[in-house]
């Protein structure tokens, strides 16, 4: 029995990652990554302490769009960090939820969230 969720060809599928980067919808990526449902762009952090608001102004501007970010998955890498009160406020204020893990269970999260037609994005460490 095939589990692979149908996913509509123009959407960006996490297929491998590693410590070096990630390959979404074919092609490879070094260092970290936002991944939208519609497109892939390269993010500015590499590690957890990186992590903010303004390096995530790319989730955030897409709040309450056509395309809005409804769900972000961060990917911590191997050790899952909690993600600092104030900027799962400020998330939440936009209307956006953040959910720290792993950045393979993220990998695999983002994959089942798009199959089911969520507004996810996955912001993603290598790890």
């Amino acid at each position: 029995m095939d589990i692979t969720p149908i996913i509509a060809a123009d959407r960006q599928v996490i297929e491998a990652y590693g410590a070096r980067g990630f390959r979404v919808s074919g092609v490879a990526y070094a260092g970290a990554v936002i991944v939208f449902p519609d497109v892939t762009v390269a993010w500015r952090a590499s590690t957890m302490a990186d992590v903010s608001l303004a390096s995530l102004a790319a989730v955030s501007e897409r709040a309450g769009g056509v395309n809005a970010v409804e769900i972000l998955l961060l990917g911590c890498g191997k050790q899952i960090l909690p993600v600092p009160r104030p900027l799962r406020e400020a998330l939440r204020a936009a209307g956006i939820v953040i959910d720290a893990m792993g950045t393979g269970a993220a990998c695999r999260t983002y994959d089942v969230l798009l199959g089911e037609g969520r507004r996810v994005a996955a912001a993603l460490l290598p790890g």
